[in-house]
């Protein structure tokens, strides 16, 4: 797995994040501000445009994710943008100085994302956030790693992981963000946030998968 597989689940992401924009932003409309889908399209179509500029023969694995995460801020100063800065930047350690990573590491980059998220984001699971969504991802990543499953089908329990995750939430009452202040009322809707993790996960599965066969 090199710096052009990453690319490409890269952009396969924003593509379905965009395509998700209005979905996403009526999500938040029920539970928040309405602007998720769009702050989510923004910082990614940076990403995509950032991505142009470069070649991935000559970019390292750690240096596209560190490319990312700035663009990312750079684009997004909501509570989104520092949130994965921190997961990309987290991702771009875990590949420091590295050019290319064994197919059965792609998890672990996944892994990564969501513990920087985590580490500034500060939620815990069942708050009623992304993270609802990264944890569990994060889990199976590190836990399908260590028994030795095979790629694909370690892909795919991420996938389905991801999009447990996110369904989740509409059991939960919010205790972070925006929504926390509905209280009971947010009960019976997906958090959005958790919404766009599962897209930007199976983007990444599906591409992955594709890819490294």
């Amino acid at each position: 797995m090199g710096t052009e597989d990453i690319v490409s689940a890269m952009r396969e992401v924003a593509s379905r994040i965009a395509a998700s924009r209005e979905y996403l932003g009526e999500l938040d409309g029920e539970i928040g501000d309405g602007d998720h889908g769009t702050t989510m399209a923004k910082g990614f179509g940076a990403i995509v445009r950032a991505i142009n500029e470069i070649d991935p023969e000559t970019t390292d694995i750690s240096a596209f994710f560190a490319l990312c995460a700035g663009t990312f801020l750079n684009a997004v100063g909501a509570t989104a943008g520092p949130l994965y800065a921190a997961g990309f930047l987290r991702a771009a350690a875990l590949a420091e100085g590295r050019d290319t990573m064994s197919a059965g590491e792609a998890p672990l980059l996944l892994a990564a994302i969501g513990e920087g998220i985590a580490a500034r984001g500060k939620a815990i699971a069942g708050d009623k956030t992304m993270l609802d969504v990264w944890l569990p991802v994060g889990q199976a990543a590190r836990e399908l790693r260590k028994a030795g499953a095979p790629t694909p089908e370690a892909m795919a329990a991420l996938a389905e992981a991801a999009n447990r995750g996110a369904e989740s939430t509409r059991t939960m009452t919010a205790a972070r963000g925006r929504a926390a202040r509905l209280g009971e009322r947010s009960l019976g809707h997906v958090d959005p946030g958790a919404a766009s993790a599962a897209i930007i996960v199976e983007g990444f599965v599906d591409t992955l998968s594709r890819r490294l066969g």
